[in-house]
């Protein structure tokens, strides 16, 4: 029994010896785990450091904001850089018959960002590679956690970034313009400039309105030799008219913003009553009363801006024969008023709601007033706002020429305002454009389906609980502008989801319907009641007469009480007729009001 108790004792004892000879591994993983705590602290560390220095830069470089989002959007750059394609001329300058595309022109110009964006930390969230914009929308999954970016891409005749000078968008868009509309033959022009609020389309339609002043004197001059039909210093004289509509209402911006109203005549032909033409006979009398009539317009402070346009400015050029005065040809210059959501209208006063809401309406008309156009249709709908109405000879004219500029502002901020102008300016075309990045001219992918979006997910997942430090980037493979077989089909695909959060195609809400019934009472109800005081005055004047007859000698009484009664009763008449114009005008009012906090 010793000798077995001894054994087994010295067997425990040579156990304990080799176990402690062995590596433990327990205490050598805890070691490895501290060895890649040190390491990952020293690259959490590493990365604040490198986090701080890319937002210094960013600042520097005038683009505050998030860093994560701001590194998204310059990696999708990168990757697409040097697809931008050269300007190509695109508009038949001669009128012939370059086809149904020539008809109009849509372009986009997308401005830098401003101090007031970059005080509320914006970052730039919109790439312009001609023709193609490109929209970032930042976006975060459902756990609050992750990042990435949504891309919506559009195709234009023309895109300018904000490098892009006045210069440039006019040399392709209004320039080729004035010199279809200087070759005479009646043909009509317009240039348009829509946008949201605060987006620089006063800015960009100033700098084109400078420009257009000097050409039109440049090009008259220089068709002296050319044929009697031409427009020429000798046989053209240059007529300027600005007015603009706000609310409903014309007013001539050049003659005391007197309220001007629009007539047709026998021949369907739109008059202007009361529109007054200043003759230019020098580009500096052509800015001269440019910038007066830019100074009567109507500006308002709203909740995107604090200078908004809340009007339509309508500059017409008119070029009339010297001698006839008959009108040869005609350049509209239009500045629309901006644009805005049913949201951004919340918590304006009755005033600005209605604004808003005409401004909108009208937009919608104009849309598919120049869609008709640049489709050949036999129907142009240009009844259904005074915007289109006065402008309908540049509509249904056979050779009526259109420009389209959509101005962009670039913030993060507006994303969801800038796809909205994205979305109209591209829906404007009924034909659509050629893909220029392959090298046959087909219809791009990217405007095949019923909405116009491209969509490409870059993720970049951030770990905000490490303090948004460990950084997962994880960047899908999708390329914006592939070309294989089954591109539309992925188009189609991702179009099932989408719903668009404009309602232009839904046509117009009851709310918009209801304004314009307000609009239009409230006309017929100023006309009667400016009826009213005239006639009161002139029944004044009358009773005075009375007065002095009934108070001398030979005096009819009869006659006095009879005319005296036939006054009061013309009287009773036309205050019962107001009243009768005041209720329904009102009761527009309550209903607007109930509208105005459901929409």
């Amino acid at each position: 029994k010793k000798v077995g108790v001894g054994v087994i004792n010295n067997s425990t004892t040579m156990g304990r010896k080799s176990m402690m000879g062995a590596p433990d591994q327990t205490r050598l993983r805890i070691e490895a785990m501290e060895e890649q705590r040190s390491l990952r602290r020293t690259q959490m560390k590493q990365a604040r450091v490198d986090r701080a220095a890319e937002e210094q830069r960013n600042i520097s470089a005038g683009n505050p904001g998030d860093v994560d989002f701001i590194g998204l959007v310059r990696r999708w750059r990168e990757e697409h850089a040097g697809m931008a394609r050269p300007h190509r001329h695109a508009v038949d300058t001669n009128g012939g018959s370059g086809g149904k595309n020539d008809n109009i022109c849509v372009c986009i110009r997308k401005r830098p960002l401003n101090d007031k964006e970059r005080k509320k930390k914006e970052h730039d969230a919109v790439t312009v590679l001609h023709p193609t914009a490109t929209v970032h929308s930042a976006k975060l999954r459902v756990d609050g956690i992750h990042k990435y970016l949504d891309h919506n891409s559009f195709r234009f005749d023309h895109s300018f970034d904000e490098d892009s000078s006045t210069e440039q968008v006019y040399q392709y868009t209004a320039q080729p313009l004035v010199s279809y509309v200087c070759g005479g033959r009646g043909v009509r022009a317009t240039v348009f400039a829509y946008g949201q609020t605060g987006s620089g389309k006063t800015h960009t339609m100033s700098g084109i309105q400078k420009m257009v002043a000097e050409d039109i004197y440049s090009t008259l001059s220089d068709n002296v030799l050319e044929d009697d039909s031409c427009c020429s210093c000798d046989n053209t004289t240059i007529s300027i008219a600005i007015f603009e509509i706000y609310g409903g209402r014309i007013q001539d911006l050049l003659n005391k913003r007197n309220r001007l109203k629009v007539l047709e005549d026998g021949r369907g032909e739109v008059v202007i009553s009361g529109l007054e033409e200043f003759e230019a006979s020098t580009p500096e009398d052509f800015l001269a009363l440019i910038e007066a009539g830019q100074n009567n317009r109507t500006t308002h402070a709203t909740e995107a801006n604090d200078e908004s346009s809340r009007s339509h400015s309508i500059c017409q050029v008119l070029f009339r024969d010297s001698n006839s005065r008959r009108l040869k040809s005609k350049l509209s210059l239009v500045d629309l008023a901006g644009s805005e959501r049913g949201s951004d209208t919340k918590s304006h006063n009755r005033q600005r709601r209605t604004e808003s809401s005409d401004i909108n309406t009208s937009l919608l008309a104009l849309k598919e007033c120049i869609r008709a156009i640049d489709g050949d249709s036999r129907h142009v709908p240009y009844r259904q706002s005074k915007l289109t109405l006065i402008l309908k000879d540049s509509f249904t004219s056979n050779y009526a020429r259109t420009a389209m500029i959509a101005t962009l502002a670039p913030g993060s901020l507006s994303t969801d305002h800038t796809v909205n102008t994205l979305r109209y300016a591209d829906r404007i075309k009924e034909k659509k454009i050629g893909d220029s990045f392959t090298p046959s001219q087909r219809r791009s992918p990217v405007r095949q389906a019923k909405s116009p979006v491209r969509k490409e997910i870059v993720e970049e997942k951030v770990d905000m609980k490490e303090h948004r430090d460990e950084i997962d980037e994880n960047i899908s493979d999708n390329i914006l502008y592939e070309d294989d077989n089954n591109v539309e089909e992925e188009i189609q695909e991702l179009t099932k989801f989408e719903e668009p959060d404009n309602v232009e195609s839904q046509g117009p809400s009851e709310f918009d319907q209801v304004v314009q019934q307000l609009f239009d009472e409230e006309e017929q109800l100023l006309s009667l009641h400016m009826q009213s005081i005239q006639q009161n005055a002139e029944y004044i004047t009358e009773e005075n007469k009375l007065l002095e007859s009934v108070q001398g000698e030979n005096v009819d009484v009869d006659a006095y009480a009879l005319r005296l009664a036939e006054i009061l009763q013309h009287k009773t008449e036309m205050i019962q007729a107001v009243r009768g114009r005041l209720e329904p005008f009102r009761e527009l009012l309550r209903k607007e009001e109930e509208l105005s906090k459901k929409y």
